[in-house]
């Protein structure tokens, strides 16, 4: 296992270089450590100025206090088939509820989850949720959940928010 003092000193460099997919890496692992909001704030704010061009779509453009929770359910559930459907997650915006500034969208789609999201903005077969809170799609939980068998989506999208929920996070979608 890596130290921190090496990921950090790795962030650095890949800031300097203006390397996207590096950054993104080091900034993603020191998150799912529990690095301080603030601090990860910081190096997405650096990251987006200096490399924005480079950086993967599976890196959140803000923090999420609740991402490393949604890697831990959304890595509990796994498809056998493989087909043409990807169940995704949109991070909604609630600073109006108690329970938190964020909830997430549970979908499932036979379009990637970056193009499906723009769809939802653009009003195309839009959940309202989405339309009107959606500010980005979260790929990275769910990368090992794309191009599988529509039935497995289905089953996978209604589990999966229910699980989401359970674990305390406010939930859209899922049917």
């Amino acid at each position: 296992m890596r130290r921190q003092a090496d990921i950090e000193a790795q962030l650095h460099a890949a800031l300097l270089a203006a390397d996207g997919a590096t950054g993104a890496h080091c900034i993603h692992e020191l998150w799912m450590r529990g690095e301080f909001a603030a601090n990860i704030e910081t190096s997405l704010t650096e990251l987006w100025m200096r490399a924005a061009a480079f950086i993967p779509e599976w890196l959140p453009m803000r923090y999420i206090e609740w991402l490393p929770t949604v890697y831990e359910v959304t890595l509990t559930f796994s498809a056998t088939r493989r087909g043409r459907c990807n169940v995704y997650l949109v991070l909604l915006d609630y600073p109006d509820r108690k329970r938190g500034p964020y909830g997430v969208y549970v979908g499932m789609s036979r379009y990637p989850p970056a193009q499906r999201f723009d769809q939802h903005k653009a009003g195309i077969h839009a959940a309202g949720s989405v339309l009107k809170r959606g500010l980005e799609a979260l790929t990275g939980p769910t990368l090992h959940l794309q191009g599988i068998a529509r039935a497995e989506a289905l089953g996978i999208e209604a589990q999966l928010a229910l699980a989401l929920g359970d674990a305390g996070l406010l939930v859209e979608g899922g049917h």
